[in-house]
């Protein structure tokens, strides 16, 4: 029979204990988990992206129900445990008791508040849980709305940058002399703050808060200097105590947190305790490394193996998105000790390196942190480095003797040396899982190593270790900044065009540090295509960040003349169109008329000068463009379908023609074609589509991920649906999603392999109220984007814009 395990605290340190319990003895306990939260675990770590708005709840939630439900996890959310009764070994909430054979207390830690007047006031807030970033949010969205951060350590920068990216008026008050000086010495704690400084943060050092004032909610805040900050939010990150109220009502022994032994057992030797809660060897720890390892350690004891709780150093990174800053060991000054300085006013660089007896004590990188895993290798198995002590200070591609290659740094690493310091994982963990397991990605690796699976701060290494690894076979684009002009990747740039609300190419390229002024022929069409998808509505499309087919609305030949190729729904047309089409041939000598594999007729060989006059005459047969230069909806094929065919099974060529007329002028990060066949036997190609449709008897069988150019590959099935209106809903929140998680120029086949196709489903398929809002925005965008560009050219709508477009080098670059 199961032993009855009931875990108190459902938060990081006792999910990974359960991990690690149900890995190594399926079966053996029967569980209840109490979590004071309604939710279960999620990375704590990450809510400073959350709220930022970089990242959404979903993205950090650790154990979801489907986790809890496959190991039969009794979870009792939202319940607070308030007593142990050691003796009858139970445990109680909302009057109910549950039985244990051993206990676990992860009760985590409580924020410290100061006791000054006006902390009780509506608008103070933690930051300690994801009700603390909604309600931050919240206060976030008033417009002119100022916070004040009280604390400038790793959690009130954090929070400070990010409500500053959400709009708001920042104040950091520090009590210390500089920043973060537990983590960081005085040189690197005033890069920091002109960092901070510059982005709008005010920072105030030496700050003695009086009070907080307001009447029923904040006001401002006052300090003993006389010095008073408006705020309409005051965020209390001044430090954590651990929560040990529970330990002490039932006996255990407390020191500053629950004290245990090397295996994590209390005083009772029927109940373990980890995490910030806990006291080992006269220490608290509060970083996730630490907690992990004794996550470790409880497992192995709670199985009857005696595996010692053996802590180790730890570096320090800031979560905030520009800030470069590592710190790890002792650094303090010392007579025994020297130090190594490197300082580049210029370049906003400073590192510096704490020797003693040739062995490296500790190091402070600001600005570029590239080997700080290597100098925390060094402290750590203690390397006598007096014979490259003169070029330590920079870097091991120095020291080694090597060119500047950004992975020949990783590569000189040990095996054994630490890449993610939150969960404990060296580098020859990874390599030898890429090479075993055939891992050829960065959510792969994290998946089955777990590296920079927390916090995030190592994700660089790693992708550097799957380079140095893979080599050839590896394909960095999806590490690679977008283009030279920056050293942001896609994904970080959407995000905080959101976080940062950035409206406009300019702002987006001086908020987030573009190194050009204007940027180039290969992030100024992405950037357009970011801000056009983001804000429909709110932002004008710019014409001259597209390629030169999407400025002339029409395809260039090698010979350079034009295709042009009108709109045919669903690839209908009737004899009116069909005169235009021939007249217009005749009339404007274009030499080759050619029926398209997307069921449209291509004029080839039209003069540029001829092109408005061109569409002009198509305009007057009814016609628009047919959008065969756009990235976005090019074609949505059909066969007949049940109207005429003896096999048809429903009236696939209606509903293609529904969904293109509904779906036309729609941006995507790439082309988009659609298909529609009337049944299995597939006359309309559906499933080498990007989204393709194979009427059944039942309803309607959607695919996805299909391509048939430089790749070919078939679709995969995503679900059934039963009319056609579900159909449209689904296909219409398939794209919406796309276009809000693709890349610029990145097929749907790409993004799917990129994502993942379970989060896809998940999310259209699954959750219906996500396919609902997904639908609903792509109906919103679609009030904008269903403009006809052939029609605005012949009414003289930005003409100019025509005159101009004589440069083809923009479409060769990139396309």
């Amino acid at each position: 029979m199961a032993e009855k395990l009931v875990v108190i605290g459902a938060g990081m340190a006792s999910g990974r204990m359960l991990e690690h319990l149900f890995e190594t003895a399926p079966g053996r306990f029967d569980v209840t988990l109490f979590g004071a939260e309604p939710r279960g675990n999620y990375n704590r770590i990450m809510l400073s992206p959350v709220l930022a708005g970089e990242k959404q709840y979903r993205d950090i939630v650790t154990h979801n129900e489907d986790w809890y439900a496959a190991h039969e996890v009794h979870c009792r959310f939202g319940r607070t445990v308030t007593k142990i009764d050691r003796q009858a070994k139970t445990v109680f909430a909302d009057g109910v008791e549950t039985p244990y054979d051993r206990l676990v207390i992860a009760t985590g830690s409580a924020p410290f508040i100061p006791p000054i007047a006006g902390k009780d006031l509506h608008g103070v807030r933690a930051f300690r849980d994801l009700d603390d970033v909604e309600a931050m949010v919240a206060v976030a969205r008033r417009p002119g709305a100022s916070a004040v951060v009280i604390g400038g350590g790793l959690l009130g920068l954090e929070a400070a940058a990010a409500l500053r990216g959400r709009g708001m008026e920042v104040v950091v008050l520090h009590l210390a002399p500089h920043l973060m000086e537990r983590q960081l010495d005085p040189a690197a704690g005033y890069l920091l703050r002109r960092t901070l400084e510059s982005r709008g943060i005010t920072v105030h050092c030496k700050a003695q808060t009086k009070a907080i004032v307001g009447n029923g909610r904040v006001e401002a805040v006052a300090l003993e200097d006389g010095t008073v900050y408006p705020a309409d939010l005051v965020v209390m990150a001044a430090g954590i105590r651990p929560e040990t109220r529970l330990a002490t009502d039932a006996g255990i022994e407390v020191a500053r947190g629950i004290v245990v032994d090397d295996f994590m057992v209390t005083s009772d030797p029927d109940i373990l305790a980890l995490g910030e809660c806990v006291e080992h060897g006269q220490t608290v720890y509060g970083l996730v490394a630490p907690l992990y390892d004794m996550a470790r350690v409880a497992a192995k004891t709670l199985v009857g193996e005696s595996v010692p709780f053996m802590p180790v150093q730890t570096a320090t990174q800031l979560k905030v998105t520009g800030v470069s800053l590592y710190s790890v060991g002792d650094f303090a000054d010392a007579e025994d000790r020297e130090e190594i300085v490197l300082r580049d006013a210029a370049a906003g660089i400073y590192k510096r390196v704490v020797l003693k007896q040739d062995r490296v004590l500790g190091a402070v990188l600001y600005g570029d942190t590239t080997d700080g895993a290597w100098l925390f290798d060094l402290l750590k198995r203690g390397v006598d480095i007096g014979a490259m002590r003169d070029t330590l200070i920079y870097g091991q591609n120095h020291t080694q003797g090597t060119t500047a290659d950004p992975l020949a740094a990783v590569a000189n690493l040990p095996a054994e040396a630490e890449i993610c310091g939150c969960n404990g994982v060296c580098k020859s963990t990874i390599t030898s899982a890429i090479a075993g397991k055939g891992l050829t990605t960065l959510d792969d690796v994290r998946a089955h190593t777990k590296a920079s699976a927390s916090c995030g701060s190592c994700t660089g290494l790693v992708e550097k270790l799957l380079m140095a690894t893979l080599g050839d076979r590896y394909n960095p684009s999806a590490i690679q900044p977008i283009c030279g002009c920056t050293e942001l990747g896609h994904d970080e740039v959407r995000r905080m065009i959101v976080a940062q609300d950035l409206k406009s190419i300019p702002a987006v390229m001086q908020e987030l540090g573009w190194k050009t002024s204007c940027g180039c022929a290969k992030c100024r069409p992405a950037l357009n295509y970011y801000l056009v998808a983001t804000w429909p509505g709110e932002y004008e499309d710019d014409g001259q960040s597209r390629f030169i087919n999407e400025r002339v609305h029409a395809n260039i030949q090698k010979d350079g003349t034009y295709s042009v190729v009108p709109r045919m729904f669903g690839g209908l047309t009737n004899a009116a169109e069909l005169r235009a089409i021939a007249d217009v041939a005749d009339k404007f000598n274009i030499p080759t008329v050619k029926v398209t594999g997307g069921q449209r007729i291509d004029l080839l060989g039209v003069r540029k000068e001829d092109l408005p006059a061109v569409w002009a005459d198509l305009n007057r047969a009814g016609m628009m463009s047919g959008a065969a230069y756009a990235k976005g909806l090019r074609t949505v094929k059909t066969c007949v379908g049940s109207d005429w065919c003896r096999f048809g099974t429903q009236d696939s060529t209606g509903l293609g023609v529904r969904i293109e007329k509904f779906m036309w002028g729609s941006w995507t990060p790439a082309k988009l074609k659609l298909a529609v066949s009337g049944c299995p036997r597939n006359c309309a190609e559906a499933t080498c589509k990007d989204i393709g449709v194979i009427c059944v008897d039942s309803g309607y069988e959607i695919h996805f991920g299909g391509a048939a150019g430089l790749e070919i590959r078939g679709t995969e099935v995503l679900c059934h649906a039963a009319s056609e209106d579900e159909t449209v809903e689904i296909i219409a929140a398939l794209t919406q999603l796309y276009r809000e998680q693709g890349w610029y120029l990145e097929r749907i086949y790409k993004w799917m392999k990129r994502v993942g196709t379970d989060s896809i489903k998940a999310q259209v398929v699954q959750d219906k109220d996500r396919r609902r809002q997904l639908y609903e925005r792509f109906v919103h965008s679609q009030t904008f984007a269903q403009v006809d560009p052939w029609e605005e050219r012949v009414n003289g709508k930005d003409a100019h814009e025509f005159a101009a477009m004589a440069d083809v080098q923009l479409m060769q670059a990139a396309e």
